[in-house]
């Protein structure tokens, strides 16, 4: 009786999915469509320096008053520092001067920074509470503009809303201040500080 020969035996498959090549290949896809799905990060090089100037405030009843203006624009290790001081002379020769220094960080959206004013108990910097009296603030960089808002929280449930606009021009900043107390307009400043 003839043997029946037996099937060759079927050569062992491999058990990846994926060769090892084309694994680091969509690997590196995968990277390359998570950066492009990040936000860009706003060029505030431009913005970087010391600029001063001077100019005239005017408050909504008719008054006004002279202030110096200087703003100091700085990069940290995770994003900007502005700091600006203003001093204020009073009719009878006083002058009163108010410093403020706030870091800035990049938030999820692009172009919109978070204030990073004090640490909580993890030791993470993270932004004021406006229910507890304090400025809830944020920055954003529109094109040639630096914007910084503070939203207040009145003791009555009203809110107050500044916003500083620093737009690059030749030579220095376009500097445009506003005021607003429950939508009303209190006060407004708009002058040019030079790049010092």
């Amino acid at each position: 009786m003839k043997a029946i020969p037996r099937p060759a035996r079927a050569e062992a498959r491999s058990t990846e999915f994926f060769p090892a090549g084309m694994f680091l290949y969509l690997l590196a896809g995968a990277a390359a469509l998570m950066l492009l799905a990040m936000p860009a990060a706003a060029d505030i090089s431009r913005f970087l320096g010391d600029y001063s100037g001077s100019a005239p405030v005017r408050y909504e009843d008719g008054t006004s008053q002279q202030r110096d203006m200087s703003v100091s624009i700085r990069e940290t290790g995770e994003g900007f520092l502005v700091a600006w001081t203003t001093t204020t002379e009073k009719e009878d020769g006083r002058r009163k001067t108010k410093s403020y220094e706030i870091e800035f960080r990049p938030s999820p959206r692009e172009g919109i920074y978070a204030a990073a004013q004090k640490r909580n108990v993890f030791g993470h910097s993270v932004q004021l509470d406006p229910m507890k009296g304090e400025p809830y603030v944020w920055g954003r960089i529109d094109g040639d503009t630096l914007s910084v808002y503070s939203l207040f929280v009145t003791p009555s449930g009203d809110y107050e809303m500044q916003q500083f606009d620093r737009t690059l021009t030749e030579g220095g900043l376009q500097l445009v201040f506003t005021a607003e107390k429950a939508g009303e307009p209190e006060r407004r400043v708009e002058t040019f500080l030079k790049r010092e």
